[in-house]
């Protein structure tokens, strides 16, 4: 009697488990068949620029370093830290009394000399008509025609000495080359400097206008080259915290080979800089465009995936009533560009069709989607 009682019970629990397993069958089975609710866009077909992107960094369209060209004691500051200078503008004066000094001694070298030279003329014209007569010598007829041309050699020496102190008395005021920004002035009013001092005085940056540099993969040569070769080459620099407001510029140059080590090549755009936003040193996301890709198919960047094939988008095939969803259908793509968010399609899908952007980790090709009311429209 015991017996039975053990087996009916055992009977009972096997029956139980049998019934849970059946459920949990069925539960799993209704989830599987489940809907996925996901978020879709629509692929869009329009024409889109071809652009090249990477980082870059402004660069001064000239820098100069000031240096004195003579010695002496800086008199005379004008200039201060940081100050917006003009070409010509004068930045130091040296002490120039030397200078005028020695201006006048070259000047008082000169008239002496030029009387020297009058004198000696005048001997060789009387000499000339001696030795007609053949009062005096050949050789001392000679002599005198020597000490004019000698003289008029040491004439010419002195003018160029007068205008070598002229020289040296203009580099007493140092000017500024180019117009620019002075940055850190190195040497003060008092100090005495030495000429093509060792010392920089100042260094002044031309930022009006600046080159931004950037480097390119070298796939990107012949498009470049062609845009720069036809002028229509547009560089766009956008500046860290202001990417809303970036400032428009032109490719001005290629450098003249690829490096070997990055398969890079560095190129350079110039841009105004009118309101100078662009310093050199800082670094910018530039854009440079190559030209526009007329039919391109787009899709949000974040639906296209990747598996063990490839780069892959699920599009979903919609049911005849479109807000009930649809079935998906994984294809392979092949992606070219990313503009914005926005991945452009070489191949893989049609205009019009809808591909998933949000929902991807429960599908499978061929489940069911319900599409969320939000992204229905792509």
């Amino acid at each position: 009697m015991k017996r039975h009682i053990i087996c009916l019970i055992i009977l009972v629990m096997f029956n139980s488990a049998c019934l849970e397993k059946k459920k949990d069958d069925a539960a799993a089975n209704a989830a599987k068949n489940r809907p996925v609710p996901v978020m879709v866009a629509k692929v869009i077909e329009k024409t889109v620029p071809s652009e090249v992107k990477a980082i870059g960094n402004a660069e001064a369209y000239s820098t100069v370093v000031i240096k004195p060209q003579i010695g002496g004691m800086i008199n005379k500051q004008s200039i201060r830290d940081g100050q917006s200078v003009s070409k010509g503008e004068l930045l130091f004066t040296i002490d120039s009394r030397p200078f005028e000094v020695a201006l006048k001694e070259a000047k008082a070298r000169l008239e002496r000399d030029t009387a020297l030279l009058s004198k000696a003329e005048e001997d060789m014209n009387r000499y000339g008509r001696l030795i007609e007569k053949n009062v005096i010598s050949k050789e001392q007829n000679e002599q005198v025609q020597t000490n004019v041309r000698a003289l008029q050699a040491t004439i010419k020496l002195d003018e160029a000495g007068i205008e070598r102190t002229r020289i040296d008395l203009d580099y007493t005021g140092i000017k500024s080359p180019i117009s620019g920004k002075v940055g850190s002035v190195l040497v003060n009013e008092g100090n005495v400097v030495k000429a093509n001092d060792d010392r920089t005085i100042a260094v002044i940056n031309q930022i009006q206008p600046i080159y931004v540099t950037f480097s390119v993969p070298e796939r990107y040569l012949p498009g470049i080259s062609r845009v720069l070769s036809q002028g229509k080459s547009e560089v766009t620099a956008f500046i860290e915290g202001d990417e809303t407001n970036p400032e428009k510029g032109e490719l001005a140059a290629i450098d003249n080979a690829v490096d070997k080590t990055t398969g890079t090549i560095k190129v350079k755009g110039l841009f105004a800089n009118t309101n100078n936003r662009l310093w050199p040193g800082q670094f910018l996301r530039v854009s440079l465009k190559l030209s526009e890709i007329k039919g391109a198919l787009i899709v949000p960047s974040k639906a296209v995936q990747t598996g063990v094939n490839g780069e892959f988008v699920y599009v979903v095939n919609l049911s005849p009533s479109p807000d009930r969803g649809g079935v998906v259908d994984l294809r392979l793509v092949k992606t070219g560009m990313i503009i914005d968010g926005q991945t452009v399609l070489e191949k893989g899908v049609n205009a019009d069709e809808r591909v998933v952007t949000d929902g991807h980790v429960l599908l499978t090709p061929g489940r069911a989607v319900e599409i969320k009311e939000s992204q229905k429209a792509g």
